[in-house]
C-alpha cells in the first residue's frame, strides 16, 4: 500500500475510533503473535482489548501484515512484540508505534544466536525465544503491567495486580522446571529448530538443532551427518519434532540415528482449534523432556 494512503488510513481511523481505543471503548492493545498477546491478555485482564497479529495455526516468524494491520499497530495503545523475530511487525513498529510499543527483547538478557548448539545464523543478531525462559518472561510481564499503567492511568492498579499474579505464576512455573529436570540421566536434547536455547539454558541442558533460528531453513547433509553422529556419541534417545512446522526432517534425522521422535511445542503459536494455554503447554512440555531425558 503507498505510503500516502496508509497515512490517510491512519488519520481516518484515528478521527473515527478515539486513538488507541477498541469499539468497546477499551485501550486496544496488540500482542505480535502468540506469547506476547498472552501476557498482554493475562495483565490487561477486563480492561484492556488485545489482539494479536498472527492467525492461530500460522508460523509466526514467517508473518506478513495486511494495510489493516499496518493501521492497527498505528492506533494501538500498545504494540508488545520481539523485534527482529517478524521483520513486517519491526517496520510497522518503527514507521507508526515508536513510542507505543514495547521490545520484550529489551528487558532480558539475550543469548547470541549461535549459542548452545545451535546452527549459525548470519541474520539473527540474537535468539528471540525468551519466552521458553519463565524467569525471563516473568520479567516481561512486570513492564508489560507498567507500560499499560501509564497508557490507562484509569486502570492502573489492575493492570499491575495482574502483572504481579502473572509473573508469581511463571516464577512458580521456573521452579517445576527446576524441580523437574535436576535429576536427569540425559542433558542432551535434539530440536527441529534452534527454539529452545533458554530452555536448555535455564534448566542445565545442551540444545543440538536440526535448523537454526528460523524454522525454515533447510539443514545441509554435512549438517544431519554431524548430527547423527552426535547422537550416537551422547546417547540421545529422542529427536523433537514440533507444532506449526514440518516434521519431515526431524523425523528422517531419528531414522538415520535409530532414535524415536517426540514433540516439543515452541510455544509460538497456537494451533487452530486449541484450548491450551502457555502454561498448560510449558507444563506438557516438562513431562515430555522428563520422559525422553530419563529424569527421576
Amino acid at each position: 500500500m503507498p505510503s500516502a494512503l496508509l497515512a490517510l488510513l491512519l488519520a481516518g481511523t484515528a478521527a473515527c475510533g478515539g486513538g488507541g481505543a477498541s469499539a468497546s471503548g477499551r485501550p486496544q492493545v496488540i500482542g505480535s503473535f502468540y506469547p506476547m498477546a498472552w501476557l498482554a491478555e493475562r495483565v490487561g485482564g477486563g480492561d484492556a482489548a488485545v489482539t494479536t497479529l498472527t492467525k492461530p495455526g500460522a508460523e509466526p516468524h514467517d508473518l506478513e501484515l495486511t494495510p489493516r494491520q499496518v493501521v492497527d499497530v498505528g492506533r494501538a495503545r500498545l504494540v508488545v512484540y520481539l523485534k527482529d523475530l517478524q521483520p513486517a511487525v519491526d517496520q510497522a513498529v518503527a514507521q507508526h508505534a515508536r513510542k507505543s510499543s514495547l521490545d520484550a527483547a529489551s528487558l532480558v538478557r539475550t543469548l547470541p544466536a549461535t549459542g548452545a548448539g545451535q546452527v549459525p545464523q548470519q541474520a539473527a543478531r540474537y535468539d528471540p525465544h525468551l519466552w521458553l525462559d519463565p524467569s525471563r518472561l516473568a520479567t516481561v510481564a512486570t513492564a508489560v503491567g507498567e507500560r499499560l499503567a501509564t497508557a490507562d492511568p484509569v486502570h492502573a492498579t489492575a493492570y499491575r495486580a495482574n502483572a504481579r499474579a502473572l509473573a508469581g505464576e511463571l516464577t512458580g512455573l521456573d521452579g517445576e522446571f527446576r524441580a523437574g529436570l535436576a535429576t536427569c540421566r540425559q542433558k542432551t536434547i535434539v530440536t527441529s529448530h534452534a527454539a529452545f536455547g533458554y530452555l536448555a539454558e535455564r534448566y542445565g541442558l545442551t540444545q543440538l538443532a536440526v535448523s537454526g533460528i528460523d524454522p525454515q531453513a533447510e539443514p545441509s547433509p554435512k549438517r544431519l551427518a554431524e548430527l547423527t553422529q552426535q547422537i550416537r556419541r551422547t546417547g540421545v534417545a529422542t529427536v523433537f519434532t514440533e507444532t506449526l512446522v514440518s516434521p519431515k526432517v526431524a523425523q528422517t534425522l531419528a531414522q538415520e540415528a535409530g532414535v524415536r521422535t517426540g514433540t516439543l511445542d515452541p510455544v509460538e503459536g497456537l494451533a487452530r482449534g486449541s484450548k491450551d494455554d502457555y502454561m498448560s503447554i510449558m507444563r506438557h512440555n516438562l513431562k515430555t523432556l522428563r520422559t525422553a531425558l530419563g529424569c527421576s
